[in-house]
């Protein structure tokens, strides 16, 4: 399918489909590479795991997050 076809059919969409999709395309455009996603998780997972180890932060067991999660949405 050729870009005119798309922007032909993008047109006929409803105006609230057409807000989705413009969001979509538009945060697509700054969006990292996932290699950049790696890099950025490994550094925050290296930052996290050195403040547990030097004691300047504390774990939270899974149950807890999930408990304390759970009842902001009710």
């Amino acid at each position: 399918m050729d870009r005119q076809k798309i922007e032909d059919e993008a047109l006929h969409l409803s105006k609230e489909d057409r807000a989705q999709l413009i969001q979509r395309l538009v945060l697509s455009l700054d969006s990292p590479s996932p290699e950049e996603v790696r890099a950025e998780w490994l550094s925050e997972a290296q930052r996290r795991a050195k403040e547990l180890d030097e004691g300047t932060a504390h774990a939270i067991p899974g149950e807890e997050v999930l408990r304390k999660a759970r009842a902001l949405v009710r």
